[in-house]
């Protein structure tokens, strides 16, 4: 069977989910061997520059990576952007312009100032000035990612010269040459405006980023997708520099279907999330039927599919079907898992989108696919992974732009707000605080 049937009735079935639960969740732990790991290469590249990065490179990726190959030279992208096949070169522009129209709807203005006790508040949003962009690379060409990530950068007002992109090549094979960076990245990075792209990836691609080195310029805020190493990178350079505050680790999706749920959908969106390499796909339903219907679509379309070895990887070892006594279970388990893609399959999903507190994104309907979401609809699809969306949102034109209060009494402090702002500094013993606010007193 090619995805677990775990009925949540059943003691020993409720056990096994809850120990897989609890793995789930371990996935942001700074206890762990990964971690450890990512604390000493961060170290190695904060010492030795792009030394460490090579030797990182030549480990993981290819280990006849060396420091020229660091950078990207402009004239490659240039040369890619001119060889771009015309109608992928109208698809990109198609997702770029959804994209960037999507996040300008969101984009947030200033508020008009409010008067408060004779002060004139407001409220400011200024953009960061540099971003480091992680696109995952080694396996697929990720391009919808760099999208999905310098689109919102952009329109929060970062020059794409100051956006910095790492996408490393694919891992090396015994015997096999070397691979580069797809011409397709390089080819979407001239036509977003980016002139600066690092083949690295890793935990030392974001070392690089936050730290600077001989080849790779230093940036303000670091974002995006990647590995358990890559994500906890970010988490560990945070005060370097900032970060996007997310856990955008291995893919993820719950459906949740009712009678219904289209078989043929939910199956397709499923696998299409296992073919990720991992992927994590949970589907949830109070009917054994439903899901045998749909376990049975997902045995039948898998022998259709490219990387069925991946696929099957993902389901038998990180998946489930979970059978639940009803509806009101049904949501809890999708707010416990906390899913980057939560799929409603179900008749009314406006009312169950209502009942659920938790998901990176939803998509409403079987015929909302999850696919739609990850190239083309708008939204970001860099979401929060590993149940972390019970508190983080996913990559958004907000994640670029910085909140700043402004205050300005131009008529003076009045003297009720002094006398409270002196009694509360007295109050804390801060005699010089108060003192800043009798001062103004004798101005004159």
């Amino acid at each position: 069977m090619p995805l677990p049937i775990l009925d949540l009735t059943q003691p020993d079935d409720r056990e096994t989910w809850s120990s897989r639960l609890a793995r789930l969740q371990a996935t942001v732990s700074l206890a762990s061997d990964e971690a450890k790991t990512v604390a000493a290469i961060l170290e190695d590249v904060r010492n030795r520059g792009d030394e460490a990065v090579v030797a990182a490179m030549q480990r993981w990726t290819d280990p006849d990576f060396d420091a020229a190959r660091i950078r990207v030279p402009g004239n490659e992208i240039e040369r890619a952007a001119d060889a771009l096949d015309a109608p992928l070169r109208d698809a990109l522009e198609a997702a770029i312009a959804n994209v960037r129209a999507y996040q300008q709807h969101i984009r947030p203005e200033d508020p008009k100032n409010i008067e408060i006790a004779g002060a004139e508040l407001g409220l400011r949003f200024t953009p960061v000035e540099s971003v480091g962009l992680t696109v995952p690379g080694g396996v697929a060409v990720l391009v919808s990612t760099l999208v999905m990530l310098a689109v919102p950068a952009i329109v929060a007002g970062v020059d794409p010269r100051r956006v910095r992109v790492v996408n490393p090549p694919p891992t090396r094979r015994p015997g096999k040459p070397a691979g580069d960076v797809s011409p397709i990245v390089m080819a979407t990075c001239h036509m977003l405006g980016i002139e600066s792209l690092y083949r690295i990836g890793g935990a030392q691609a974001v070392a690089a980023l936050a730290y600077g080195t001989e080849r790779v310029e230093a940036v303000e805020m670091i974002a995006g997708p990647g590995n358990v190493f890559g994500q906890l990178a970010k988490q560990m350079v945070s005060g370097a520099c900032g970060t996007d505050g997310g856990f955008y680790g291995p893919s993820e999706i719950v459906t949740i279907a009712d009678a219904t749920a289209d078989p043929r959908c939910v199956a397709a969106d499923l696998i299409a999330q296992a073919e990720h390499d991992p992927g994590k796909c949970f589907l949830i339903a109070w009917s054994r039927d439903v899901i045998d219907a749909i376990v049975a679509e997902v045995e039948s379309q898998l022998c259709e599919r490219g990387r069925i070895a991946a696929i099957e990887r993902a389901l038998a070892e990180e998946s489930a079907a979970l059978l639940v006594p009803d509806e009101e279970e049904a949501a809890r388990i999708a707010d416990s898992i906390a899913a980057e893609h939560v799929n409603l399959a179900v008749a009314d999903p406006e009312a169950w989108l209502a009942r659920l507190r938790h998901g990176g994104e939803f998509f409403l309907g079987d015929q909302s696919p999850v696919a739609a979401g990850d190239y083309y609809a708008g939204p970001s699809h860099c979401l929060p992974t590993g149940t972390t969306a019970r508190f983080a949102s996913g990559i958004s034109v907000h994640t670029f732009l910085k909140r700043s209060g402004t205050v300005h009494y131009r008529d003076g402090l009045p003297g009720e707000a002094m006398d409270a702002i002196i009694r509360l500094a007295e109050l804390e013993g801060l005699d010089a605080h108060a003192e800043s606010a009798r001062v103004r007193r004798r101005r004159g």
